[in-house]
């Protein structure tokens, strides 16, 4: 089964251009906007909390601060069901 074009599109732009995405002139704000944002929607997370929900029910949260071992982190992203963190990303 073929990945969908949401998915193949950003992969081909990404083969294409990898010199400039590989260098450091292209950021981790630039990547999440066109690559990491674009990728986590078309698996189904409202990664732009279009639903509106309040902060503590958001399905995606960027940058979320969480205690590991006594000490704060930031994962990249945080998701979530309902209020219930399921798994992070760094």
């Amino acid at each position: 089964m073929a990945a969908p074009d949401l998915i193949q599109q950003p992969v081909q732009r990404f083969e294409d251009n990898r010199a400039l995405y590989r260098s450091g002139n292209y950021n981790e704000a630039r990547l999440r906007l066109e690559f990491l944002d674009p990728f986590v929607k078309a698996l189904g997370w409202d990664v732009n909390n279009e639903q509106g929900y309040a902060e503590a029910y958001k399905d995606v949260i960027s940058e979320d601060s969480v205690e590991v071992e006594g000490v704060a982190k930031a994962p990249d992203y945080s998701f979530r069901i309902g209020c219930t963190r399921k798994f992070l990303s760094k």
